[in-house]
């Protein structure tokens, strides 16, 4: 089965304008397509009168993780992150400094290349890679306060380079090697999520299977809004993938993850990466870890540029609950599918019933 042809097929977007382009003429108002309705932007403030403010997000050290002697506390922390946020930030994660540093840089500098410039790297019809904006189908749709660029990385055989951009001149080898610390770091993570979950070696494929899995990266770019009370830099999701890391390009706030009913923001720590459950994982862990909602938040006067990899098993994995898990009378809540007819129920499925719902048994 050939992944890419199956999300390529799916996956498309209608050319819309540049929101960097927008944001550049100063504009006193947004144009009425990116006026989203209240209950989309609602910042679902937090009632401090009556309640106790919103615990922080959850931070996991990986280095405890590998440490005998500090592992099982550590997996005990990463066990109650995984199950009561679904997102937690991670530090001393092995990914170096110098990775981080040039993939911020080369992101920053693609963004800040002339609009004709970046266009010669724009989405084609058909598919979702390359520079623009993510699933418009409609001229009549709501858009998003962002633009960015949509690559698949691994495995390369999966990457169309004509949507790689030559410019910077070191784009596409920082995109590459960032790209592999990616997979090893995956690849640690969900094995610690396996040994938090009591899975034993019986049950490698909780973890191995990322590491010949698929790595799609989207750079982001949230330009400055006159009136970001009106609008939304993404829309309230959760993500398909088995696991997203996130890489803030600097100290501007943007991300929140929704918690109990209130939107919390991830707030960038320097070095840390953000770990975010996708639905497979969710599915796979029989629903005790969960795939969060969350969005992205605009600001009026700083842009916010993120760096997003989608992670995904290997096209040969199945995809539900782990048998590991299944134990003592415990029944699986979710169907058995391949990563096909995973995908394929995605896509197929009426809009208005939940993804993951339409998944349980």
């Amino acid at each position: 089965m050939k992944m890419g042809g199956l999300q390529e097929n799916l996956h498309s977007s209608l050319l819309v304008p540049s929101v960097q382009l927008l944001a550049a003429q100063q504009l006193e108002s947004v144009p009425s397509r990116y006026v989203r309705d209240q209950t989309i932007i609602s910042p679902f403030q937090f009632d401090f009168d009556n309640n106790s403010p919103p615990e922080p997000v959850p931070l996991i050290d990986m280095s405890k993780l590998l440490n005998p002697h500090s592992q099982p506390l550590e997996l005990q922390n990463l066990h109650s992150a995984c199950r009561q946020w679904g997102l937690f930030q991670l530090i001393n994660h092995g990914v170096s400094d110098e990775s981080l540093r040039n993939m911020k840089k080369q992101v920053d500098e693609f963004f800040k290349l002339p609009f004709e410039e970046k266009k010669l790297w724009a989405q084609k019809p058909g598919s979702l890679q390359g520079y623009g904006q993510a699933f418009v189908t409609s001229e009549e749709q709501k858009l998003d306060w962002n633009d960015m660029i949509f690559l698949k990385a691994l495995p390369i055989q999966n990457r169309k380079l004509e949507f790689w951009p030559d410019n910077p001149p070191k784009f596409r080898e920082t995109l590459q090697n960032y790209s592999e610390d990616i997979r090893q770091l995956v690849v640690s993570i969900t094995k610690s999520m396996a040994a938090a979950l009591e899975l034993n070696d019986e049950y490698k494929e909780f973890y191995e299977c990322y590491q010949e899995g698929t790595f799609d990266v989207r750079l982001n770019c949230y330009p400055p809004c006159p009136e970001p009370e009106r609008v939304i830099g993404m829309v309230p999701h959760a993500d398909m993938s088995g696991i997203t890391l996130l890489l803030d390009g600097g100290d501007v706030p943007g991300l929140q993850v929704l918690k109990d009913g209130n939107w919390v923001f991830v707030e960038p720590i320097d070095g840390a990466i953000v770990v975010n459950i996708g639905q497979i994982i969710e599915i796979m862990s029989n629903g005790i870890y969960k795939a969060p909602d969350h969005r992205a938040v605009v600001n009026k006067s700083r842009e916010r540029l993120s760096v997003v990899t989608f992670c995904y098993p290997n096209p040969y994995v199945n995809i539900g609950p782990s048998k590991g898990l299944l134990q003592s009378g415990n029944r699986p809540l979710y169907k058995t599918v391949t990563l096909e007819e995973y995908f394929q129920s995605f896509y197929n499925r009426k809009l208005e019933v939940s993804f993951i719902d339409s998944l349980k048994i």
